[in-house]
C-alpha cells in the first residue's frame, strides 16, 4: 500500500510538470512568438494564459513598449569637408516579432544589426550637409531624413525606428588640437595688435599732452612777461610823475636810495672822494 501511494505520488508530480509546461502567460507589455524544434510556428499578441507543447515547443518574449539603443560614436565628413565625431541615440518598437525574431533572433542583438545600418545612413545623408545646418533648426528636418531612410533599410527587422537623435558633435581629437592651437594663435594675434594699438594710441596722448602742456607753459611765460612789462610801465610812469611833482625832494629820494644800496652790506668797502657829489647831502648840501 506505502509502495502504491509513492508511486501515485510520483505520477501525479510528472503529471503536474508536464502540464504546467503546457501553460505560459503572456502580459500587457509583451508579445511572443512559439519556436518548435527551433522553427517558429506563431505569434502570440495578446496578453492573458496561454498553451504550448512542452519539451517541444518553447517561447521567445518580446517587449511591447518603445526601447531604446546607443549608437556607437561616428566620425561623419560633412559636405564642407569638415570631420566631426557624432554621438546619436535611437528608440524603435517591435512591430512585427515573427520577422524580428527570424531577422534578429533578441533584442540584444538589435544594436548589432541597426548600428551599421544607422551609421550608412548617418554618413550619407550628413555627407551633403554643412556644419552650419547640424547648429540650426534645420538639424531636426536632417534627423528625420536619417530615419526615415533607416526605417527603410530595416523593414525587413519587423521594427520601426520611432525617434533618432544625435546626442552630441564634436570634433574628431586631431582636429581639435589643431583648432586649439589655432584659435591660441589667433588670440595671441588679437592680443599683440591689441598692445601695438594701445602703444601707439599712448604715445599720441602723451604726445599731446607735451604738446599742449609746452603751449600752456608758453602762453603762461608770455602772460608773465607782459604783466612783468605793464607793472614796470606802470611803475616807471608813477615814478616819473611823482618826480615832477616835487623835484627836491625826488632828488632826495633818489640820494637816500643810492645810500641804502651802497651801504647795504656789512662787509660793503666805498672809496670815494669827500668832493663827489654823492656826499652833497651829508655835507648839508
Amino acid at each position: 500500500m506505502k509502495t502504491k501511494t509513492i508511486f501515485y505520488f510520483i505520477v501525479l508530480f510528472f503529471v503536474f510538470l508536464i502540464f504546467s509546461g503546457t501553460m505560459f502567460t503572456v502580459n500587457q507589455i509583451e508579445q511572443a512568438v512559439i519556436t518548435r524544434l527551433g522553427k517558429p510556428v506563431r505569434v502570440i499578441n495578446e496578453p492573458g494564459l496561454h498553451f504550448k507543447i512542452p519539451l517541444l515547443e518553447v517561447v521567445a518574449f518580446f517587449d511591447k513598449r518603445l526601447m531604446s539603443v546607443e549608437l556607437s560614436a561616428l566620425e561623419v565628413t560633412l559636405g564642407d569637408k569638415r570631420r566631426i565625431m557624432v554621438d546619436a541615440f535611437g528608440r524603435y518598437i517591435i512591430t512585427d516579432p515573427l520577422k524580428f525574431y527570424q531577422a534578429v533572433g533578441s533584442e540584444r542583438g538589435v544594436l548589432d544589426r541597426l548600428n551599421p545600418v544607422v551609421r550608412g545612413s548617418l554618413s550619407s545623408v550628413l555627407g551633403g550637409e554643412n556644419l552650419s545646418s547640424l547648429l540650426s533648426e534645420t538639424r531636426i528636418s536632417v534627423m528625420n531624413r536619417i530615419r526615415d531612410e533607416v526605417n527603410r533599410a530595416v523593414r525587413s527587422f519587423g521594427i520601426v525606428v520611432v525617434d533618432l537623435r544625435i546626442r552630441k558633435t564634436d570634433l574628431p581629437p586631431q582636429n581639435s588640437a589643431a583648432i586649439c592651437n589655432r584659435m591660441i594663435s589667433e588670440r595671441e594675434r588679437e592680443a599683440r595688435e591689441l598692445r601695438a594699438k594701445g602703444i601707439e594710441i599712448a604715445q599720441v596722448i602723451k604726445s599731446t599732452a607735451d604738446k599742449e602742456n609746452a603751449i600752456s607753459l608758453s602762453e603762461a611765460n608770455t602772460k608773465v612777461q607782459i604783466l612783468i612789462a605793464e607793472g614796470e610801465c606802470e611803475a616807471y610812469k608813477i615814478y616819473i610823475e611823482a618826480s615832477l611833482k616835487d623835484k627836491d625832494f625826488f632828488k632826495l629820494f633818489q640820494t637816500l636810495e643810492a645810500y641804502h644800496q651802497a651801504f647795504n652790506s656789512k662787509n660793503s668797502t666805498v672809496v670815494l672822494s669827500t668832493q663827489s657829489a654823492f656826499f652833497a647831502l651829508m655835507k648839508g648840501k
